[in-house]
């Protein structure tokens, strides 16, 4: 395979793009399809209409806190992949490669390392990246190639990281609803990314994600640069404004933001000091406060913050609009009762239990949920569907819950190799459309479906049960 779009299954990816570009609606639309199916199988089982939207609306708003917290993820990733510094950083990142093929490979080592911190900062870093190497002159690189190694922190590792939505989820007690909490309990970050089990799939899923892109990536020769996909990588330098009238001088003094990071120092300190390190950083706001403040930090002046913070508002739309939805997804499916006093839930538990066993229960959910990922492409969000039924099954079949949990976060991350949902805020940074990646990013779903189901199912097998810990 000396270029990729000679390769066989590099042209059907790119046919299976553009059906989805053209056939596929917005995510939204799926949620509320999803929503439309839980009510109508809740009446099916002989559920009260009026429970049924009952429901519906007092789970709908059951996710704030989550949902804002999520949001301030994608906020607070790319108002650090955004500042002064960062800059100088992904310019100094991008003298390392030699050649263009080495090029994507390192793009798709910073990507991933990257959304092992943070998502947003992966997508936002890592599409900067691709344009700083696109303006090296003594290198020939596949622009396409490398867009789509920027892609792979999202695509292959980000859910076995810190930004783990269901992870964080499990392990914020004040997140969770409570109907999800009396299954599951509180998961410590110990008992699923920290795992030595859950490392030893990172690293496998690194190396074998950088070699694919390394050896996909056209040669010199057949690269397909930045001008020839229509973009143009220079930098356009942001005008210096100054205060015109008095008003406006806090605005560009760093005076505010060394007083806010001041305070936000000293909570910190308190928290690290009074908790263990893992406890500490496993909360989602203490998380998302280290980001925030480390942005204001690196930008400097507020009006700089500001900006950066009104850009990266925009990517947070689909989780602000989706994740209502969900919750009410989670309330119908677990609170509604049935004609037998049963719910959605327990049914879907009791299917999955009459075919599944404890060996069989890696392989079972882990096809399911990367399926009813590329429908449903939200990775807190789709948690709270279906850890009702998926850690039911769990408890009964006494499979360890944190390992359950990483299930799900390595399958869900296979269907985003795929699924131009996510890709849209680096799409935005590169300039590019979702099928100039996915032929490249296909081939990699290719290879990590083999090697995802047979990791989770091998290290599963070296995990035994423990009992839900409750808060």
């Amino acid at each position: 395979m000396s270029t990729l779009q000679e390769s066989r299954s590099a042209r059907f990816a790119m046919r299976c793009a553009s059906w989805a570009e053209r056939w596929f609606p917005d995510s939204w639309v799926f949620a509320t399809l999803a929503v439309l199916i839980v009510a109508v199988a809740a009446l099916a089982i002989g559920a009260p209409v009026g429970a049924t939207a009952k429901a519906f609306g007092d789970g709908f708003w059951s996710l704030i806190p989550f949902t804002m917290q999520m949001a301030f993820v994608v906020i607070g990733g790319y108002v650090v992949a955004s500042s002064g510094p960062a800059s100088k950083l992904i310019d100094l990142c991008a003298r390392v490669p030699k050649n263009g093929r080495s090029a994507v490979a390192w793009v798709a080592i910073v990507s991933m390392l990257a959304s092992l911190l943070n998502w947003g900062l992966s997508l936002v870093f890592g599409g900067l990246l691709v344009k700083a190497l696109a303006r090296r002159t003594d290198i020939k690189m596949d622009y396409r190639a490398a867009g789509a190694a920027a892609y792979l922190g999202l695509g292959a590792v980000w859910a076995l990281g810190l930004s783990s939505s269901a992870a964080q989820l499990q392990a914020n007690p004040a997140s969770l609803p409570p109907s999800i909490l009396a299954i599951t309990g509180v998961i410590p970050f110990t008992e699923t990314i920290f795992l030595w089990q859950s490392g030893v799939m990172l690293l496998t899923l690194i190396v074998v994600s950088v070699i694919v892109a390394y050896m996909t990536a056209p040669s010199d020769g057949a690269a397909k640069d930045a001008e020839a996909c229509g973009v143009d990588p220079t930098v356009e330098v942001p005008k210096a404004f100054k205060p015109t009238r008095p008003g406006e001088w806090l605005e560009h003094s760093p005076l505010l933001i060394i007083v806010l990071v001041l305070l936000a120092g000293g909570w910190l300190w308190q928290e690290f000091a009074t908790k263990p390190a893992i406890l500490a950083i496993s909360g989602l706001n203490t998380y998302n406060l280290l980001f925030l403040m480390a942005g204001a930090l690196l930008h400097w002046r507020p009006r700089s913050f500001l900006e950066a913070v009104a850009k990266a508002v925009p990517t947070t739309t689909g989780v602000l609009i989706q994740f209502p939805l969900y919750g009410s997804i989670a309330a119908i499916m677990t609170t509604v009762q049935g004609s037998g006093d049963h719910t959605i839930a327990h049914y879907i538990s009791e299917f999955f239990v009459s075919i599944a066993s404890h060996d069989t229960y890696a392989l079972l959910m882990s096809v399911y949920s990367a399926v009813l990922g590329f429908f449903i492409p939200s990775g807190g969000g789709k948690w709270i569907i279906e850890a009702p039924y998926v850690m039911l099954v769990a408890n009964q079949l006494e499979y360890h819950l944190g390992w359950a949990v990483q299930i799900y976060n390595a399958a869900e991350a296979l269907p985003n190799l795929i699924n131009p949902f996510y890709m849209l805020p680096l799409l935005g940074v590169l300039g590019v459309k979702a099928r100039d990646l996915i032929g490249f990013t296909f081939v990699q779903l290719l290879v990590h479906i083999p090697v995802v189901l047979l990791l989770l199912w091998g290290l599963g097998q070296t995990l035994v049960y423990f009992a839900p810990i409750q808060p």
